[in-house]
């Protein structure tokens, strides 16, 4: 859930692109501003933008509802770091749920897993689609492999430079017996010249229980160890 890396620079990143939209026109000629987005946003170097932020998680399932609020800190020396300040609603929801999504992603930070799930070429088959509705760039991506911090679905992308702006899909790989279908929308803004996470969304089924819902926002306080302008926050 941090903010969006490429695959990384140079020659390798550029030829990576070029073998991608090869391979795509073999199958069919897509729209160029589509593969050029692509090719912009992959050949972005990887990065880790450090921050301060607090985030609203709320999930529900099976009747039952709970929430959390955080604060969140994230440094290269320190990995993430989090406070909870306020909770309430369902110690089952908040304990099974929530906080064990702090804790994964704390862990996989810690562990040096960030650029093993990053939106890269090393993670991913890419390919675009065309223009949507909206006017964004969809390029459809498929997981290398089954992990459950990996996704099968959608990048949409801003034509001109290649800005991800949302990513939805289906993990690749169920979290455990018990979750199922997990559904996944993350939404992305540039804040102060950087491009962060802003929302996360997500569905899944429960065996025996049903559906359950889960969403996180972010507000920003501080980005690379600078006040976030006012107008920029989320």
């Amino acid at each position: 859930m941090r903010g969006r890396t490429a695959s990384g620079t140079g020659a390798a990143a550029a030829a990576a692109a070029v073998g991608i939209a090869l391979h795509v026109s073999a199958a069919g000629v897509p729209d160029m501003q589509a593969v050029e987005a692509m090719e912009k946003f992959l050949a972005r170097p990887a990065s880790a933008h450090q921050y301060r932020a607090s985030r609203r998680l709320e999930a529900s399932g099976s009747g039952q509802r709970g929430w959390l609020d955080v604060q969140t800190s994230f440094t290269t020396a320190s990995g993430l770091q989090y406070e909870i300040t306020a909770e309430g609603g369902s110690g089952y929801i908040r304990t099974r749920v929530l906080h064990s999504l702090l804790d994964e992603e704390r862990r996989l930070i810690a562990n040096g897993r960030a650029p093993g799930v990053a939106i890269s070429t090393a993670n991913y088959l890419f390919r675009p689609e065309g223009i949507n509705e909206e006017g964004l760039v969809v390029v459809h991506m498929k997981a290398r492999r089954k992990d459950r911090s990996l996704i099968n679905g959608r990048l949409f992308l801003m034509p001109l430079d290649g800005d991800l702006v949302r990513v939805e899909g289906t993990l690749a790989k169920n979290p455990s017996f018990w979750v199922t279908r997990v559904n996944v929308v993350r939404s992305y803004r540039r804040i102060d010249g950087a491009l962060m996470p802003v929302e996360l969304d997500t569905t899944a089924q429960l065996r025996l229980l049903g559906s359950s819902a889960l969403r996180m926002t972010y507000r920003y306080s501080h980005i690379d160890e600078q006040p976030v302008s006012d107008h920029q926050l989320p």
